[in-house]
Parts: C-alpha cells; structure tokens; sequence
C-alpha cells in the first residue's frame, strides 16, 4: 500500500515538473506563432518578435553563464516576462486617455525596470540595447533583464505612478 501512495505522489509531482518546463516552451511557440501569421496585425507581431528575442537571449545566456540552473528557473524568468510585457501593454492602452506626460512616465518606469535589473550583466550593450535604443519599439526593454524583479518593481510602482 505505501509504494502504491509513493508512486502516486511521485507520478502527480514529475506530472508538475513536466508541466513547469513547458512554461519557457509555450510561450515562445504562442510568440512565434504570432509573428508568423500573416492575419496577425504589426502592432502585435513587433510584441511578439521582442518576446522570442529576450526568449532566445535569454536561454543562450543561461546556457553560457548558468548551465546548472534549472528549467524551472528559466520557465519562471520566461512566465515573469511574458507578465511584465503584457502588464506594459495593458497600462499602455489603459493610459491612451492620460496626459502625454503621464504616458511617459509609465513608458519610462517600465524602462528602468527592465534596464535596472540586469541578469547576467552582460557587456555587449549593442545586443542587449537593440529595443531599448530603438525609439520605433513598442518594446523597448532590454534583453538582459531579471524579468522577476523588473516584474515586481513595476508591480509595486505603477500604482504610486502620478
């Protein structure tokens, strides 16, 4: 009876962890999918392009820098991304009524966010700034990005943002 209740307990928590590392996988595939489309307006598609870029950076880096970290670290780092941008997008069109400084202001927290909390640190700024720099960009993160932390700063900002 007990190795019946162990393999249940074993079979339900490796079904989680299947489950887990299919976080980073999913996001990614919904992502490119988007930008494949051709019904897909451009708005949506330079979103999504951003999305598998800091996917694509960030599994490479991880690989480079932290090949002992877990899949459950990158489908967190990849779930709190794919957060952050879409709490971006939805203050960006929840603000379309403001002021355009207020507009700023928001654009810029989200900036700094993302500029604020590096995860590797890397130095080869040209890559990890290309949608920062890019004024055009909806997304103008940078690549090298703890997207927890830049997540839970902006969580915890947004609201005090007059």
């Amino acid at each position: 009876m007990k190795k019946i209740v162990l393999f249940i307990v074993i079979l339900a928590a490796t079904t989680d962890i299947a489950k887990s590392q299919d976080i980073f996988n999913e996001i990614r595939k919904t992502a490119k999918e988007k930008t494949e489309n051709p019904v897909v307006p451009d708005m949506i598609k330079q979103v999504n392009r951003f999305k598998v870029d800091a996917l694509d950076y960030l599994l490479l880096k991880m690989r480079e820098q932290m090949p002992d970290s877990t899949t459950a670290y990158l489908d967190k780092q990849a779930y709190a991304m794919n957060n952050f941008i879409n709490f971006y997008m939805s203050k960006i069109i929840e603000a379309k009524e403001r002021p355009q400084a207020y507009q700023l202001k928001l654009l810029q927290l989200f900036m700094d966010a993302s500029y604020s909390n590096p995860l590797f640190n890397d130095t080869d700024r040209e890559l990890t700034l290309i949608y920062f720099s890019d004024s055009e960009s909806l997304t103008r993160f940078s690549l090298d990005t703890d997207w927890r932390r830049a997540a839970a700063a902006v969580m915890f900002e947004v609201p005090r943002l007059r």
